[in-house]
């Protein structure tokens, strides 16, 4: 009889090798990580465009040409943008920089009592901070490309968009491919689903975003504040990520305004408040709610861990591919559901 302390265990070779291919699986994965965060935010791109390029094909035009046309007319806009507006930007941050000296000493006493041992020394944090300034200015698209990881890294992800969206049902094809037969149908369901989350929280996105620029330009204007366009361009685009955008730039805005007015600053973060709760509680739940349907508490863990995981780009896709994740997991407590109920 066998004692309790003897026991044997019986591993097949087959087990062994299926375990070594799942571990070499797991390290290449972790060593195309960045390849494939890229390959998913190409995925994405392409979501956004093949709506449009779908209908250009039923008016018989070539998918080739509607897809080349599509992105150059989207991305010949965002440089035309860029290139316009760009100038007046960057002359509003070096009227900033201009002024910082003057901010330095309605600050300065109070944040030297601090203890502050930067503010011991005006002349010299000045000089540093104009500099930063007029540096950050003069790099403004510098800047914007770094938000992508690099020009190479954006360069990828756009070509794997283009790719996408020249092969019609490209990604269909793929997850037949994938799934066995039993799958295809839930699979492809999804995937559908998934597309039109992505679609939603895009246009909810430049809705949203739309909004709060253009109504906080308006206020900034009206009540003559400094920097009318590159804080309510600061407000527009941190609006792309939920809660900690609006947080964040409404902080910014008041507190340039304090420097010069606290009455100004008190009635424009009174006004920036409504704003952000007219878009939060009528538009997004309107647009957002309606067709993605990510409680708040998931939506900020997802921009969180994007944010921390893959930067600025990653907060900014987070919702997207939460949504698209949301649905695959929702579809497989269902089946696993169904299965428990029918044993």
């Amino acid at each position: 009889m066998t004692s309790l302390n003897e026991r044997t265990l019986d591993i097949s070779w087959g087990t062994i090798v299926k375990l070594s291919l799942a571990t070499l699986l797991i390290y290449i994965v972790f060593l195309l990580k960045d390849v494939l965060v890229w390959f998913v935010f190409g995925v994405i791109i392409s979501i956004l465009f093949d709506p449009v390029i779908d209908v250009l094909e039923k008016f018989r035009i070539p998918r080739v040409v509607a897809t080349v046309g599509m992105y150059l007319l989207v991305f010949g806009v965002v440089a035309f943008i860029l290139y316009g507006t760009a100038p007046l930007f960057i002359n509003e941050i070096k009227r900033f920089s201009q002024l910082i000296p003057q901010y330095f000493e309605t600050l300065a006493p109070s944040l030297r009592g601090l203890g502050l041992e930067a503010f011991s020394e005006p002349n010299a944090f000045v000089d540093a901070s104009v500099k930063g300034v007029e540096k950050f200015g003069s790099n403004f698209f510098s800047a914007l490309f770094a938000i992508f990881g690099g020009i190479v890294s954006t360069l990828f992800v756009i070509s794997i968009a283009i790719f996408l969206s020249l092969e019609r049902k490209g990604i269909e094809r793929a997850i037949m491919l994938l799934f066995p037969r039993s799958m295809e149908v839930l699979a492809l369901d999804v995937w559908t689903r998934s597309q039109k989350k992505v679609s939603a929280w895009f246009i909810s996105r430049i809705v949203g975003s739309l909004f709060v620029g253009v109504a906080t330009y308006i206020t900034l204007f009206l009540f003559g504040a400094p920097y009318p366009f590159s804080l309510s361009l600061l407000s527009g685009v941190t609006n792309f990520l939920p809660i900690i955008g609006p947080l964040f730039s409404g902080a910014i805005v008041v507190f340039l305004l304090a420097l010069e007015s606290l009455p100004k600053a008190l009635f424009v973060g009174i006004a920036l408040f409504l704003i952000q709760q007219i878009e939060g509680n009528i538009l997004t739940p309107l647009l957002t709610k309606k067709f993605i349907g990510l409680s708040p508490v998931l939506v900020l863990v997802a921009v969180a861990v994007g944010g921390t995981l893959w930067g600025v780009l990653g907060a900014l896709f987070a919702i997207p591919i939460a949504g698209i994740l949301s649905e695959f997991l929702r579809d497989f407590l269902k089946k696993r559901k169904g299965e428990v109920v029918v044993t």
